[in-house]
């Protein structure tokens, strides 16, 4: 969440930061604004009232010392204490009020993060390989897969509903490779490979901001208060929910493939064919926990960690800076991958690494001891990267005329 104590400070500078997202705020900011101006209030008048009782209680033992009569004092006491445990009782829920409604505000846009008004506003940052020219018509990635038996769209639909797909043959080899082949660039890189549940409890979605604004989004087990993880991001940052790290530990670099399941919420009608949006796909992720010194380091690093392995796949991809209405809810700074889909003509989302700064960590209280001071860490993640995404572009770039996909080298060894 956004730091209360700046938010008490300074609700100018907050407001002003989250309206470079979009204008939609404004009621949510003007809902914020009334609670914290009654809360500074009741404040104000709590702390009178508890500095009227320390001082008439320290003059009311001065009396009682002395055998003076003390009866007025005492009711003055009394009285004082009703009003106070009143106003204690209404201070208390009205900061529960301001908590509640900073845990669906999304984080501050960071200086590094371009102004925008939508997506058209976000910036190249750099293209990496070069596009190959086409003597052919190029296809789509759902046309080489039907082509090739390697990915059957209808049995998907069969087996649970549209945006499922079931991979199958030479394809199914593809995609375990595609795996290992992240998991080993990751490794070399320096990020430990972990694997963690698919299943996760309600407080560790709170954790990275995933709820309880974005509910909708998420596959809840019925009777249970367990929910189907979105991305492994979820599970590799909260792992030090609630921890104290010691300093001499960070960074902590992790990686871990798991599937991912999104409910596509608001989505209806926008990629319906093929692998872009699914409701379970494979992800490949990346997580970093740094000193709050080091995040902008590590995200240039993690961003060329994931770039390294679109080059060695012979992929064209680009960098691209999202302005402030395009980042997600816990991101102050994202830098998304985008790779080139000949068949399209077009680059698509492959990666986002964002950085949170302490908004993650101040939810999921993941801090680190420094000079005997527990600080908040910043944390990082980011794709590294979408397996299916990866695939598809596979496919659609290293195809032949006659349909067929030819293997780039870096794969050889896991086929």
């Amino acid at each position: 969440m956004i730091d209360k104590k700046l938010l008490l400070q300074d609700f100018e500078m907050v407001a002003l930061s989250l309206k470079k997202r979009n204008n939609a705020m404004d009621d949510e900011l003007e809902c914020l604004r009334e609670v914290i101006t009654h809360y500074k209030k009741q404040l104000i008048e709590l702390e009178s009232l508890q500095a009227f009782q320390n001082r008439v209680s320290k003059e009311f033992g001065i009396k009682m010392a002395q055998k003076v009569d003390t009866s007025d004092l005492k009711k003055e006491l009394e009285n004082n204490k009703i009003k106070l445990n009143e106003l204690s009782k209404s201070v208390g829920e009205l900061e529960q009020q301001i908590d509640l409604k900073l845990s669906i505000i999304p984080n501050l846009v960071d200086e590094k993060t371009p102004l925008g008004a939508s997506e058209e506003d976000n910036i190249e940052i750099k293209k990496i390989l070069t596009p190959r020219n086409f003597t052919f018509k190029p296809k789509e990635h759902f046309e080489l897969a039907q082509q090739n038996g390697w990915i059957d769209f209808e049995s998907g639909v069969k087996l649970a509903k549209s945006r499922f797909s079931v991979i199958r043959g030479f394809g199914a080899k593809i995609y375990r490779a595609l795996i290992h082949l992240m998991l080993d660039f990751n490794e070399k890189n320096g990020f430990e490979i972990i694997y963690t549940p698919a299943l996760v409890n309600e407080k560790m979605l709170f954790g990275t901001g995933q709820l309880p604004k974005f509910k909708e989004d998420v596959f809840k087990i019925e009777n249970e208060n367990l929910y189907l993880i979105p991305t492994a991001e979820v599970t590799l940052t909260n792992l030090y929910n609630d921890t104290i790290v010691s300093v001499e530990k960070l960074p902590i670099k992790m990686t871990a493939h798991t599937p991912c399941f999104r409910s596509e919420a608001g989505s209806a009608g926008k990629d319906t064919r093929g692998m872009i949006r699914q409701h379970q796909f494979d992800k490949v992720e990346l997580v970093a926990i740094t000193h709050p010194k080091e995040s902008d380091v590590m995200q240039e690093h993690m961003l060329e960690s994931a770039s390294e392995i679109l080059k060695a796949l012979e992929l064209p991809h680009r960098f691209v800076q999202l302005c402030s209405a395009d980042l997600g809810f816990s991101a102050s700074n994202t830098i998304d991958i985008e790779v080139w889909l000949p068949g399209q003509n077009c680059y698509r989302e492959i990666s986002s690494v964002s950085n949170t700064r302490d908004f993650q960590a101040r939810r999921a209280k993941i801090r680190f001891k420094e000079n005997q001071k527990n600080q908040l860490v910043h944390t990082l993640n980011g794709s590294s990267l979408a397996v299916g995404r990866t695939m598809v572009a596979l496919m659609e770039n290293h195809q032949q005329a006659d349909g067929s996909i030819h293997i780039p080298k870096a794969l050889e060894k896991y086929l």
